[in-house]
């Protein structure tokens, strides 16, 4: 079995890394989502996507923040987010794992990564949005104990493309 291996971000190589795996997200969005591209360039602008990666430790490093790259076998295969949803809560945000290394356990990893990191801060919940074809990922949160809700102030509430789930802790 492969050596899979979580570490927070803090290193400019590690920055380096978890950066190009963000934008590899991304890419990997467009091409899995071909109707939604218009929809993923909106989020990465409206986000400021760019901005905070230029300014990676002030958005993904404490106090705002925090940011776990994904190993295997010493290599960047994967990562995963928590930024502040309002005051108590946290968001699990761009959760990514290269298709070389599912099935590994990374992913799991990864999101149990967030949510320790979550309930550490004191967060009440963790939230986060995915696209309704995330058949990797939507089954691994659900196993985390992520539950499917709506609510209409929610990140487009109107598209039924779009999935919101949340976990108490």
């Amino acid at each position: 079995m492969p050596d899979a291996t979580i570490e927070k971000v803090r290193s400019a190589p590690q920055i380096g890394d978890a950066t190009a795996m963000v934008w590899e997200f991304f890419d990997l969005l467009k091409d899995r989502y071909p109707d939604m591209v218009t929809e993923i360039d909106e989020y990465i602008a409206s986000q400021g996507v760019a901005g905070e990666l230029e300014n990676f430790r002030e958005y993904f490093n404490p106090p705002k923040g925090e940011a776990f790259l994904g190993r295997l076998d010493g290599q960047p295969a994967g990562i995963v987010m928590l930024k502040p949803h309002g005051e108590n809560d946290g968001e699990l945000n761009r959760m990514f794992v290269r298709e070389a290394a599912r099935g590994t356990g990374l992913g799991r990893k990864l999101a149990q990564a967030v949510i320790d990191e979550a309930r550490a801060l004191g967060y009440r919940t963790v939230y986060l949005d995915a696209l309704y074809r995330h058949v990797e990922a939507l089954p691994l949160y659900e196993s985390l104990g992520f539950e499917y809700y709506t609510d209409p102030t929610a990140f487009r509430a109107d598209d039924s493309r779009v999935i919101h789930m949340k976990l108490a802790l």
